[in-house]
């Protein structure tokens, strides 16, 4: 097995959904089907049970995904380890991140490539699903998101910055005809949901209930943002987010609007305990010495 087909076969392991996985790729569905479909034929048995509605690991396929995980994990430290040594370079820092303000966080950035040029800082968007799946499965180091984090074996580092809310609505959302709304307000209409998020963390994001106990119906389940723009352009939820989001999306058929009465939405690092290293630290020692944004 080569090693995209490895990383094909990991990846669909982890979404189980050919789509989703044909997205972090970047490759079309076919060609994440034609993958599979090879080492099936190669292995001689079934990987996924597929039907028209789910997509599920057999028991074959639960044991090759738990042997290749470490050798996968193994094959690209080493080639990214040669990698690094052919540029000068001893490390590198890998920052998921769930905010989308990226240029207002270029000084953290910036700060952390000129003390330490002798380490490489890579930066992704982070992926709609368990957020917390990424830091223990070693895919990132640093997880920029929302608190609480109520995990056990993650350290909650310093904060960035907070932000006011704004409701995302359809251009032509009767809510429009308002300057600002209240959480009482938008109980009113369906909200978007994260399906494997846990429910703690998002309920800070997306309140289950309103200040005085009036419940917030989530029932649209999106993977991105765009679809969060979808659901909403097309009348069939209402979004809140960050107030950078309306800075870093306009879009014609998108309104945002304040929400008077919820707090700001912080945003710090997070990190897998026992991973915790001088790059880590350094980091996070970055992020403390220049502080939080300020508007």
């Amino acid at each position: 097995m080569e090693l995209r087909d490895i990383e094909i076969f990991l990846t669909l392991t982890e979404e189980l959904h050919f789509g989703r996985a044909a997205e972090r790729l970047h490759v079309s569905v076919a060609a994440v089907s034609k993958a599979i479909k090879k080492q099936e034929r190669a292995i001689g048995v079934e990987l996924f049970a597929r039907d028209s509605r789910n997509v599920r690991l057999t028991p074959v396929g639960e044991q090759l995904r738990d042997d290749l995980r470490q050798v996968h994990q193994g094959l690209t430290q080493s080639l990214e380890r040669a990698r690094l040594a052919g540029r000068g370079k001893t490390g590198t820092l890998r920052v998921s991140l769930f905010p989308a303000n990226v240029q207002e966080l270029r000084r953290y950035f910036e700060t952390f490539r000129a003390r330490h040029p002798q380490w490489e800082l890579r930066l992704r968007v982070s992926a709609y699903r368990d957020p917390f799946a990424q830091l223990r499965d070693g895919e990132t180091d640093i997880l920029v998101t929302w608190p609480p984090v109520e995990e056990p074996d993650l350290t909650v580092g310093p904060l960035l910055f907070a932000e006011p809310r704004v409701l995302a609505v359809a251009g032509d959302h009767a809510l429009t005809r308002r300057s600002s709304v209240s959480l009482e307000a938008v109980s009113d209409f369906q909200h978007v949901s994260v399906e494997s998020a846990p429910g703690y963390w998002f309920d800070h994001y997306v309140p289950r209930l309103t200040p005085k106990g009036r419940a917030i119906d989530r029932t649209a389940a999106v993977n991105n943002i765009e679809e969060v723009f979808m659901h909403t352009v097309l009348g069939e939820a209402v979004a809140l987010f960050p107030v950078h989001v309306s800075r870093y999306f306009p879009r014609p058929d998108i309104a945002y609007l304040p929400v008077k009465d919820m707090e700001a939405l912080p945003y710090g690092l997070v990190w897998r305990s026992d991973a915790e290293n001088d790059l880590i630290r350094a980091f996070a020692r970055v992020a403390r010495d220049l502080g939080p944004l300020r508007d």
